[in-house]
């Protein structure tokens, strides 16, 4: 089997057998890297570039490791190191790169669209989205899918809420889309400045700003980071403040009387969005987030070098 797509730009362009597909794929490699010899040869002679025009610690590790897992060659970028900084477009950089033969292109970029303008100008290079302004971050949204069906055995049916930061999240717009594509119920709760406007008739999501009754509704609780820099005006009075209406904590799990699913795509701001307590107990997947990371980036790897060489 095969994608449909030779790029992974965002959740959006991928059908739900493309989501199978990848998920069971991951599903293979997670088995693959619990073996003593975690390395195979799948992507041996295949030329990797993980182009970082954002600070990432998580994802780029992660993809990094998916790539030597898979036996690639790799070449990291990061733009604050580069002649990015003296003043080269990101054509200029693309086509440099190009110039030496490379296979695979990871990118993140502040501007929503950049992975997109990259596809549309290098056709024949496989570009993956590590997350594009406050569009997309599709392999995030993977992953979390990926953890949700390890957990539960399935995405159909289950209510998902997605707390906190939705206007500047794109992991929130990922999952939406994966998780409306896949057959789950998906919830968005947060303080009103916080959540677009039109939002629910546009993705046809439910939305909620009272996080008690959001968490009483759901299976999952997707706990998203307040995003500071991508806050260009006030829009909650502080963080302590902020932490008192929603910050998820112990007392408010244990007065539910049923236990839901944590999660949280990292990085964590302990005390804001949720409690210590909370990111660490045994309803908390965030360590396992983190674990899948790997085998959704080998599985998305790996099946678009597969789609390439066709």
């Amino acid at each position: 089997m095969q994608l449909s797509t030779k790029h992974l730009l965002g959740i959006k362009e991928l059908s739900p057998s493309d989501i199978s597909l990848i998920l069971s794929t991951a599903q293979q490699f997670k088995e693959v890297l619990q073996r003593p010899i975690k390395k195979v040869p799948s992507l041996r002679d295949v030329t990797i570039v993980n182009l970082f025009y954002e600070n990432s610690t998580r994802t780029r590790i992660s993809f990094e490791l998916a790539e030597k897992r898979l036996s690639a060659d790799t070449i990291n970028f990061a733009a604050s190191g580069s002649s990015v900084s003296k003043g080269e477009t990101l054509l200029d950089t693309v086509n440099n790169i190009l110039s030496m033969k490379v296979d695979m292109v990871v990118m993140r970029h502040s501007a929503s669209g950049a992975p997109h303008f990259l596809a549309k100008h290098l056709p024949n290079t496989a570009i993956i989205n590590a997350g594009d302004g406050i569009n997309e971050h599709p392999t995030q949204a993977l992953l979390d899918a990926f953890s949700i069906m390890e957990k539960t055995g399935t995405l159909e049916g289950k209510k998902v809420v997605l707390i906190g930061d939705i206007m500047h999240s794109r992991v929130a717009l990922s999952n939406i889309y994966l998780l409306k594509k896949m057959g789950a119920e998906v919830m968005l709760a947060g303080p009103p400045t916080l959540i677009p406007r039109h939002i629910e008739e546009a993705f046809e999501v439910k939305v909620e700003y009272n996080l008690r009754k959001a968490l009483q509704w759901c299976d999952v609780a997707n706990v998203l980071r307040i995003q500071l820099e991508r806050q260009n005006q006030v829009l909650f009075s502080s963080l302590r403040e902020y932490n008192l209406s929603y910050g998820v904590k112990t007392k408010m799990l244990d007065e539910l009387g049923k236990d839901i699913i944590i999660m949280h795509p990292g990085p964590i701001n302990r005390g804001v969005e949720i409690d210590s307590d909370v990111a660490d107990n045994k309803q908390s997947i965030i360590l396992q987030q983190v674990e899948n990371g790997v085998a959704v980036r080998m599985a998305v790897l790996y099946l678009l070098a597969g789609k390439k060489s066709d």
